[in-house]
């Protein structure tokens, strides 16, 4: 993305790390308002205190970086370029948001959670993320999930923050179902791909009895997992996010996520 302004001011160093993390909130949050991405960047930059601070504002810099923020905005070439970016990667941001909360609910610890992350949530830190939670809205959402809706179905609606809810229903459903294979006794064991993307896939186990799966990098891998292999416990499984189920052994990683991005499967039997 080609900057359409010039620079903030002097000290390149400390400034160029300023607008470097301007871009890279711009790509996280976006679409975001004036007024959001002004209040977020001035306190991230008087929090980083290389420029300025809150006990010593230098207005100088902190003007320039709004009159910046002010003109990259107003920009139909900066905005377009942005557009353009944040759209090619955003289905890779999703993918890896589904992996780090299915992760963050099967992995060993306490699971950290916030209320109105069931979404997709494009909120900063504070004062940014203290914006009231539409708990009907979830809820409805959540109702509708229960009455049953195909994995591609869920997919398809993906830009409404539905996959990450299902994910966040079915992973603590299963924790609280089964308890003993999250807590501190539960075993932990790590499973290793094979093949050419090996190197793109994170899974484990746990208690024996759940198998998470979850892909890495997936802008480069791009869906194609070239014959990559992992290899389950002899059995029945079932994938609690699709329905479906597989017998044990090598099996690959295309069929695994075939309907899903992310896989959490459960030993129903031996």
């Amino acid at each position: 993305m080609e900057k359409r302004a010039g620079p903030l001011g002097a000290h390149e160093c400390s400034v160029q790390d300023a607008e470097y993390f301007l871009y890279q909130t711009l790509v996280g949050a976006w679409p975001i308002s004036r007024e959001r991405l002004l209040a977020y960047m001035e306190k991230a930059v008087r929090e980083a205190k290389q420029q300025t601070s809150w006990t010593q504002q230098n207005k100088e810099f902190e003007d320039a970086l709004r009159s910046f923020i002010e003109r990259i905005l107003a920009s139909r070439e900066f905005v377009a370029d942005l557009e353009a970016l944040v759209g090619n990667i955003l289905k890779a941001g999703q993918v890896n948001g589904l992996a780090q909360t299915l992760m963050k609910f099967t992995a060993p610890g306490v699971p950290d959670t916030y209320q109105g992350s069931e979404l997709w949530d494009l909120r900063l830190v504070d004062p940014d993320n203290r914006t009231p939670v539409d708990y009907s809205h979830r809820r409805a959402m959540l109702n509708e999930l229960k009455r049953g809706i195909p994995p591609e179905d869920i997919l398809r609606r993906a830009d409404t923050g539905l996959p990450k809810l299902w994910v966040t229903h079915c992973a603590l459903s299963l924790r609280r179902r089964h308890p003993e294979w999250f807590g501190a006794e539960a075993g932990y064991t790590h499973l290793l791909a094979s093949g050419t993307r090996a190197e793109s896939v994170v899974a484990f186990m746990r208690a024996e009895r759940l198998a998470t799966i979850v892909p890495r990098w997936p802008q480069k891998a791009g869906g194609n997992w070239g014959g990559t292999t992992i290899e389950l416990p002899k059995g029945g499984w079932r994938n609690q996010l699709t329905g479906d189920s597989v017998n044990g052994g090598r099996l690959r990683v295309q069929d695994i996520l075939r309907r899903f991005p992310v896989a959490l499967l459960t030993r129903e039997s031996e």
